[in-house]
């Protein structure tokens, strides 16, 4: 086998059948470490699908520059044509992995992944193999690293949401709030839906808090207030 002309094929600016096989198989390992690291994270999309994003942009950008150079020419033909639908043709897969809740939106960092795995993919197709390579790195790495100093510097700044459900048409929240205070719980905003057929008050307190509330406590002392029907700590506002 000769190893010295596999290389240069790799390497080639030109499309080669060995190219572009080298480029597929390097689209589909480092779309699939990106996976792996989405996956972890409990997310829907995970190796399969970011090594379909990464080897799709990668077929993407060699059938662009594969056209021109074929059939019109590098200087007569452009390379990036078929390419660039791809920076826009991501974001409607990007907008699939984005799950937005009343209060809340999740999958923002998939989505990013997502644009970023199809940039990669891109440049693989180009033959940019070590910006690739390390691209990869810096966006398992960054996305770890982010996640260690977001634990350590932001503990317990995440958002929650406490929803208090009254069975009467509360016309004054500021002892709820008062009491939320009460335990050094800092409210972001607050929702209310009114039921006046039932004459029920549902309450969405938007807040962010430390690891060390006592909500147990806090539950205790908002259900002293009266007339309290539910207590809800969640993640999702319900208007």
């Amino acid at each position: 086998m000769d190893f010295s002309n596999i290389f240069s094929q790799v390497m080639a600016t030109e499309i080669t059948t060995v190219g572009a096989i080298f480029k597929l198989m390097l689209s589909l390992c480092l779309g699939a470490l990106i996976g792996i690291e989405r996956r972890h994270k409990g997310q829907a999309a995970g190796m399969r699908t970011f090594a379909l994003i990464a080897m799709g942009a990668t077929l993407a950008m060699l059938i662009s520059i594969y056209i021109p150079q074929e059939y019109m020419g590098l200087k007569n033909g452009d390379p990036g044509r078929i390419a660039a639908q791809v920076i826009s043709g991501i974001g409607f897969l990007g907008a699939g992995a984005i799950i937005q809740m009343k209060g809340s939106v999740r999958g923002l960092t998939t989505a990013a992944g997502i644009w970023m795995t199809a940039c990669l993919g891109l440049a693989i197709g180009a033959g940019m193999y070590l910006i690739s390579i390390v691209s990869c790195v810096f966006i398992i790495g960054g996305l770890k690293l982010f996640e260690y100093f977001e634990k350590m510097f932001l503990k317990g700044a995440e958002m929650k949401i406490i929803r208090i459900k009254v069975n009467n048409i509360v016309d004054d929240t500021k002892p709820y709030r008062k009491c939320l205070r009460k335990f050094n719980v800092h409210v972001s905003d607050e929702f209310l839906r009114y039921d006046y057929n039932s004459k029920v008050t549902t309450i969405n307190y938007m807040i962010r808090c430390n690891d060390a509330t006592n909500f147990v406590g806090l539950f205790s002392a908002i259900h002293a207030l009266g007339d309290i029907a539910s207590l809800t700590l969640t993640n999702e506002v319900n208007n």
